[in-house]
């Protein structure tokens, strides 16, 4: 190849030159087409690693906007007092208790004042009426209502995050 190409015009129709031209062509060709599939080989790896890498975000964006969804469910639950069972649990007898209505009220002291001082039982109201419990209704400490303001700014302040 190296005397054929120094005089090009005079080895032109050499036939061992034309041989050695097809020869190097032929390898070229042969080392081109390895090239291009290496390439494809090396193209199909990195369109299955970004699918993957998709596929994974895809994934993780569904179980966190799931595990939002059962935070937020749970926190509406938890201002009825009811806590939403775990994953895979239900009520014993078959019964799904998420729907049960099931507030905690907190014994005060003012109901054992009421219950204890004259002998009987007063017990409140039960039928969801605005109806007076004792004879002596206790106010609300600010305490309790700078509590409750306290949370619902936090409440705000995490909805806004």
């Amino acid at each position: 190849m190296v005397r054929c190409s120094q005089n090009r015009d005079a080895t032109r129709y050499d036939p061992e030159c034309i041989n050695a031209r097809q020869a190097v062509s032929q390898i070229e060709a042969k080392e081109e087409a390895a090239s291009r599939v290496d390439l494809e080989a090396r193209s199909e790896a990195k369109r299955q690693a970004l699918r993957r890498t998709q596929e994974a975000v895809a994934q993780a964006r569904s179980r966190a906007a799931e595990a939002e969804r059962l935070r937020k469910e749970a926190e509406y639950l938890a201002q009825f007092g009811v806590v939403p069972p775990k994953e895979g649990q239900g009520a014993s007898d078959g019964t799904d208790i998420s729907n049960t209505p099931g507030a905690v009220i907190p014994k005060t002291e003012a109901d054992d004042a009421t219950s204890g001082s004259s002998g009987r039982n007063v017990s409140p109201a039960t039928d969801g009426g605005n109806a007076p419990v004792g004879a002596q209704q206790p106010e609300p400490e600010k305490t309790d209502l700078g509590s409750i303001r306290d949370e619902l700014q936090r409440r705000n302040a995490e909805g806004e995050d």
